[in-house]
């Protein structure tokens, strides 16, 4: 649905296969923002199963995380607050906050992050730097509306 720096991808540990496959039914047709959704196509543990779903990557992903989490009250004993967030292998309480800090929220972001770290590794193995991404690349939406406004 879109590369790395367009896209985030959320996932979601189910306890049955069945609900799984429920639950990427229900994510795909009750929320816009969802691009896509999948599941693990076997047990990842026992008895566990992943849903993935694809949501971009704008300053909204925050709340529209949050609006999952609030929804996923009415099918889950879980509250917003008993979430735990797993971020490059390191888990956190859930938290707005917490994901604001953590997670690049726009493609502007994450291509600057990715740069920026990438680039640190080269300069202290003695390589030369280099930019990943041409600073004048603009996501689709962002290209689409400059033609519509005729810029």
């Amino acid at each position: 649905m879109g590369g790395d720096d367009e896209v985030v991808v959320l996932s979601f540990s189910v306890t049955n296969e069945n609900a799984a496959k429920d639950l990427v039914s229900w994510f795909e047709k009750g929320y816009e923002f969802i691009l896509d959704g999948d599941r693990s196509p076997g047990e990842i543990a026992p008895n566990t199963h992943l849903v993935f779903v694809e949501v971009k990557r704008r300053n909204s992903l925050v709340d529209n995380i949050e609006t999952l989490l609030d929804d996923l009250q009415t099918l889950s004993e879980y509250q917003v607050n008993d979430w735990k967030l797993k971020f490059r292998e390191e888990k956190f309480d859930y938290s707005k906050d917490k994901i604001k800090h953590l997670v690049p929220l726009s493609p502007k972001a994450y291509r600057f992050e990715r740069e920026l770290g990438l680039n640190e590794m080269r300069k202290r193995s003695g390589i030369k730097e280099k930019l990943l991404y041409p600073k004048d690349k603009q996501d689709s939406a962002i290209k689409n509306y400059k033609g519509i406004a005729g810029l």
